[in-house]
């Protein structure tokens, strides 16, 4: 198997993130923990698995600053190492760390990008109340329409890449701090000519800790879609 290595964000996941790290012991990943100074004490945790486990290491970075700043430290530390394929998934199993291999698989298997998907024939949700799932079904709706692109998951989060995109796609330009951090990324790949492909798999809600869905991050990926196709049409992405 490629070298894979899996980017963990966590803030506030003491419950989730033991059982999640172990759950993909046995999928032949390296775990990237990146704890943005949980209060809760993940991060002790997280430096207590590394010592014991040799697949799992851990990021610490000051203070809290969003979803998508975390990630980008993630990949950077993955990208210095000798990494070939970098995933990203959230750490309090609403993606099932059993799908991993399928996204590996996918990549394996000629995609440059893979992303699980909620909303192609063998996806869904569970476990989801009428509200959001109007938010998220629209909210990939609006932006695929204003961004004229085909992947029906453009906030999925649930993703593994090509190590060749992320040196390829600049980061550093990179500013979106909430979910829209997913279309972005996503956006910015197909963008410079990517394969994507989207890979059902089924998203649960959380059953311990709590969300860090805001209005913020709804608004920002609202906002954000529009300038990203400005960009584009522009030249600059």
């Amino acid at each position: 198997m490629p070298r894979a290595v899996v980017c963990l964000p966590t803030y506030n996941e003491r419950e989730n993130l033991e059982p999640m790290v172990r759950a993909l012991g046995d999928k032949g990943v390296q775990i990237l923990v990146i704890d943005d100074n949980s209060p809760d004490g993940t991060g002790g945790l997280a430096d207590r698995l590394a010592a014991e486990l040799d697949y799992v290491d851990v990021l610490h970075r000051e203070r809290k600053e969003g979803l998508g700043p975390a990630y980008l430290a993630g990949f950077r530390r993955a990208l210095s190492g000798d990494a070939e394929l970098v995933l990203e998934m959230d750490c309090d199993f609403s993606h099932d760390p059993n799908d991993v291999p399928r996204l590996i698989g996918a990549v394996a298997g000629g995609a440059d990008l893979a992303l699980g998907s909620r909303y192609v024939p063998g996806g869904g949700v569970r476990n989801w109340g009428l509200l959001r799932r109007i938010i998220s079904a629209g909210g990939s709706l609006y932006a695929r329409v204003i961004l004229g692109v085909g992947v029906r998951d453009l906030t999925g989060g649930f993703k593994c890449y090509r190590r060749e995109v992320l040196e390829t796609v600049d980061l550093d330009s990179i500013h979106s701090k909430g979910y829209a951090f997913q279309i972005d990324t996503t956006y910015r790949a197909l963008r410079a000519g990517f394969q994507v492909v989207e890979v059902p798999i089924t998203f649960a809600n959380r059953e311990a800790g709590g969300s860090k869905m805001s209005k913020g991050i709804v608004a920002e990926a609202i906002w954000k879609v529009p300038r990203l196709r400005l960009a584009a049409l522009l030249g600059r992405i």
